[in-house]
């Protein structure tokens, strides 16, 4: 082999491995990505990236250009048109009175000519009455507008919940396999030291196998959490928009404090439920809207008045020519089938008036049971938090007395064993409430529509 290949080889291989560790680095990088994540950059995020609420937006553009196309139904109508034709040779019979020596006015002369004919006209449009229905139109598009922005922002209340809530369901997966790690650790330890013991005929081996079942539990237990976890990780780098590789990091002070009691009653939130609700709001400017279209319908039975005015000229070679024909008057317009036409239209109008208000009653119903319901679910978080911060209490002592009675020979390996599970589920307990404490809370700021003006104050 010459030394040629041989440089030709290792610059080859070389340049593999470089290439290889550049690519293990990178990929090393991606995976490594952490970002740093309070709840007010969540909801922001979430806000910015959901699908749900480029829907609403769109939907409000799309009110607001019919909003417009209302307004300017009010404005005059103009439209200019004009033609130019070429004709064959027409046979012309003009209907006029002949003189006394049995000709025409125009002395007998031959008729002209005609091969082509040109026109054009102006006509103007104010509409004066058109039996309100262009004004009810107005006010049924300005009613309609306002509920697709009140939809809009309950569709925001609702993502910002959501994140809320995949926020806490993120936290308790962490605290899982935090949790789950300890104990991994701790059991682990412990069969180290029963082995010994069992090595020297101070455990029995049944003891020993206890033991390790238990750390085989634990260690599934974590399997399980951590899968949880990245399935938490994956759903809300979705919903914030962000790359699947990002590990998040919470900030995890905001559910320390989550043990605060909101001083005011069911009644000040329900009261601020019916003030606030978006449901409820857009509703009624759906009932609105409904209300002008009724009046809408049944202007069709009245006459429409407009003033009109228009521009006429045409050319025809050889024959005849008009210019400065202006023309102004009044138009009027009556539709008088609608009198026997129009009842139909006039009833189904009215009964979709009479459904949105049966909503209206079935919303002011959901809503008092919304906040009932919100309100309790917040109370009974409160008191499961502070139940098991006193089972953590009776289950960390509970494990020390029966360790001590475990290490004197006082107490089974199975009770040792059934004290540290005990122990694991007061911990696991306590953090699930401290986070549904705070989804609970939130819950009830939604459904007394104060989630949005909560949010923005913190």
């Amino acid at each position: 082999m010459n030394s040629k290949s041989i440089y030709a080889r290792l610059y080859a291989l070389t340049t593999g491995i470089l290439l290889t560790l550049v690519f293990q680095a990178a990929s090393a990088q991606q995976q490594s990505a952490t970002k740093q994540l309070s709840l007010s950059e969540a909801i922001s995020l979430s806000i910015q990236n959901s699908k749900q609420l480029k829907v609403s937006q769109a939907k409000i553009e799309e009110s607001n250009a019919k909003l417009k196309e209302a307004n300017e139904r009010q404005l005059p109508d103009f439209s200019v048109t004009g033609a130019y034709m070429r004709v064959t040779e027409p046979n012309i019979d003009l209907k006029i009175a002949k003189d006394n020596s049995g000709g025409t006015g125009g002395g007998g002369t031959e008729m002209p000519k005609v091969n082509s004919a040109a026109y054009g006209m102006a006509n103007l449009s104010i509409p004066v009455f058109a039996g309100m229905m262009i004004q009810n139109g107005k006010k049924a598009a300005s009613y309609l507008a306002t509920a697709s922005r009140l939809d809009a922002e309950k569709d925001k209340e609702d993502v910002m919940q959501n994140t809320i809530a995949a926020y806490a369901n993120l936290y308790k997966a962490q605290q899982s396999v935090n949790l789950m790690k300890q104990n991994v650790k701790q059991s682990s330890e412990r069969v180290k030291d029963f082995t010994n013991l069992e090595k020297n005929g101070l455990l029995a081996r049944n003891d020993l196998l206890k033991a390790e079942l238990n750390q085989s539990n634990y260690e599934l237990l974590l399997m399980d959490a951590e899968n949880s976890l990245k399935v938490a990780n994956l759903n809300m780098n979705i919903m914030l928009g962000l790359p699947d590789n990002t590990v998040l990091a919470l900030d995890t002070t905001i559910f320390n404090s989550s043990s605060q009691v909101d001083a005011r009653g069911i009644g000040e939130f329900e009261q601020l439920a019916y003030q606030n609700r978006k449901d409820a709001q857009s509703l009624q400017a759906h009932e609105g809207a409904a209300s002008a279209n009724v009046k809408s319908i049944k202007g069709e039975m009245y006459p429409q008045l407009a003033v009109t005015g228009g521009y006429v000229a045409a050319y025809i070679p050889n024959f005849l020519t008009i210019t400065n024909a202006v023309t102004a008057g009044v138009g009027l317009k009556y539709n008088i089938h609608s009198i026997w036409k129009n009842k139909s239209k006039v009833a189904a109008a009215n009964a979709q008036l009479a459904q949105i208000r049966a909503n209206e009653a079935q919303v002011t119903d959901a809503i008092h049971m919304d906040v009932y319901q919100s309100y309790e679910n917040y109370l009974l978080s409160h008191k499961k938090m502070d139940t098991y911060i006193k089972a953590i209490e009776q289950s960390e002592e509970n494990y020390r007395i029966t360790k001590n009675k475990h290490d004197n020979a006082l107490a089974t390996t199975t009770d040792l064993l059934d004290a540290d599970v005990a122990n694991l589920q007061a911990h696991l307990n306590y953090a699930f409430a401290k986070a549904e404490a705070i989804v609970a809370y939130n819950k009830l700021l939604q459904a007394a529509g104060i989630l949005d003006q909560s949010i923005n104050k913190q």
